[in-house]
């Protein structure tokens, strides 16, 4: 079964889970995505009542996307790669700086079938996720090149995993 996301319904599950642990502690969630174009946000807005502690989703898949609405610094990109740990780290703070979020969580990668390198290969993901008053954890993922939907279904999964252990 499948939600409005077109996500499997354990992911819909998780983010239940992570909202209800947000509510709980009278946390708000933002997330800021690249590969995932919004999943992650599509998850979590999927859950009736999610209005409460969901506060934005900023969607910056474009390099230039990550440095007007999340402050990533462009020679960041420019050194790093978009799709690394520094701008997954960059990314998740601004989505805090950017928002009254007091949680997020942020996700760039290659989602194939095409863009991999040998360096950053179909299937890379960075994550980063962090409290507005602690410090960020950052992730890596390589899940092959099992297909562009599968790595995006489990970049949510992973990246929504993140969050729940943030309570």
């Amino acid at each position: 079964m499948r939600n409005g996301a077109d996500l499997p319904e354990t992911l819909t599950v998780l983010a239940a889970e992570v909202l209800e642990a947000a509510r709980s502690r009278g946390d708000l969630i933002a997330t800021a995505e690249s590969c995932t174009g919004g999943l992650v946000a599509a998850a979590l807005t999927s859950v009736p009542g999610s209005s409460d502690v969901f506060d934005r989703g900023f969607v910056t898949y474009r390099n230039t996307a990550k440095s007007q609405m999340l402050g990533v610094p462009f020679w960041l990109i420019e050194k790093h790669g978009a799709v690394s740990e520094d701008v997954a780290l960059s990314m998740a703070g601004g989505a805090l700086t950017h928002s009254g979020a007091t949680v997020a969580v942020a996700v760039t990668g290659v989602a194939g079938p095409g863009g991999g390198t040998a360096e950053k290969p179909v299937g890379l993901v960075h994550f980063a996720a962090g409290r507005r008053d602690g410090a960020m954890e950052h992730r890596r993922m390589t899940f092959g090149d099992l297909g562009r939907a599968e790595i995006r279904a489990r970049s949510v999964d992973c990246a929504l995993q993140m969050l729940r252990a943030l309570f």
